[in-house]
């Protein structure tokens, strides 16, 4: 738990969120290589998300991809 906080604490904000514009605040330090797949406990793969970024990073990685339609303007539909 200790680990959890520390990491929360250095990374505030959703990395995920962030690299698109909006400021949400990180609740999941997420493995970026899954433990499943033979990732580290290491910092360096560790990125803090809010849960529904962390929900759908962990879809993506176990293969559920979900489908996005995308408008004219090139930005996502719905």
């Amino acid at each position: 738990m200790a680990q959890r906080l520390r990491r929360l604490k250095a990374e505030p904000l959703c990395r995920d969120c962030a690299s698109a514009g909006i400021v949400r605040e990180a609740t999941v330090p997420d493995h970026i290589v899954p433990l499943a797949r033979g990732g580290s406990d290491e910092d360096s793969n560790i990125r803090c998300l809010c849960a529904v970024c962390h929900a759908k990073r962990t879809a993506e990685q176990f293969g559920q991809r979900r489908t996005v339609a995308v408008g004219p303007d090139g930005w996502p539909i719905g």
